[in-house]
């Protein structure tokens, strides 16, 4: 699918689908893989998106915007695209990586999303990284916009349990259930030594952002949406 994106693959955009892992297990040269090539994606990531927010949002505030884009370019969200675009499929990984279930993982997806970002502006790309960006993360935005709070939660309820007692909220991942290839994350919350909030996700980073947001809804910090 990356094709029918951004046009046919050179060989910067199989590095910037080569994991760390396969490069350190086969004893390559450390620089062959995707990170370098992160690292600038994520900054092409970000200007593209604030183009696009800076543009679409004539009205609001800076601070408004960077909240938004916050979400927008998370793990969360690129991992989702990075799914529908297919990067999970087309990643390189060591052996072990493979295993341990690093297609599936939140970070590499995203890292990996942003590595191809990065490599196919450095092919001339601009046009078709814009387009991309309109088509699969500006879709997320009015969303986001209109419920910051449930994307936000954690950072919201570390804010507001700092401010009462200095202490963090804790989270136990406590369960998982469905079937081993899409498996359902339980999450628990802890705060002054009580439970507070418990809930799911596909991944344990949605879980606790959920369990997050059900505990500021039950103490308040928050008002039902």
């Amino acid at each position: 699918m990356l094709e029918e994106i951004f046009g046919k693959k050179n060989e910067l955009v199989k590095l910037a689908l080569t994991h760390p892992s396969y490069t350190s297990e086969n004893e390559l040269n450390p620089l062959e893989n995707y990170e370098r090539l992160e690292f600038f994606g994520d900054s092409v990531l970000k200007l593209f998106t604030s183009k696009l927010l800076y543009e679409t949002y004539p009205e609001s505030p800076e601070g408004e915007l960077s909240k938004i884009r916050s979400i927008l370019v998370s793990d969360a969200i690129l991992a989702q695209i990075a799914v529908k675009i297919g990067i999970d499929k087309e990643i390189i990984l060591g052996p072990s990586e493979e295993k341990q279930g690093g297609r599936k993982r939140e970070s590499n997806l995203a890292c990996a999303t942003e590595a191809v970002l990065g490599a196919y502006y450095l092919s001339g790309k601009e046009e078709e990284i814009e387009r991309f960006i309109k088509d699969y993360v500006m879709v997320f935005a009015d969303d986001v916009g209109k419920h910051f709070v449930k994307y936000n939660a954690k950072d919201i309820l570390q804010q507001y349990t700092q401010g009462v007692d200095k202490t963090l909220p804790v989270y136990r991942t406590v369960g998982t259930k469905g079937p081993a290839h899409k498996p359902v994350f339980e999450v628990e919350v802890e705060w002054q030594g009580k439970i507070i909030a418990k809930s799911e996700g596909k991944t344990k980073k949605e879980a606790q952002q959920n369990c997050a947001y059900e505990a500021c809804r039950k103490l308040g910090v928050i008002s039902e949406e």
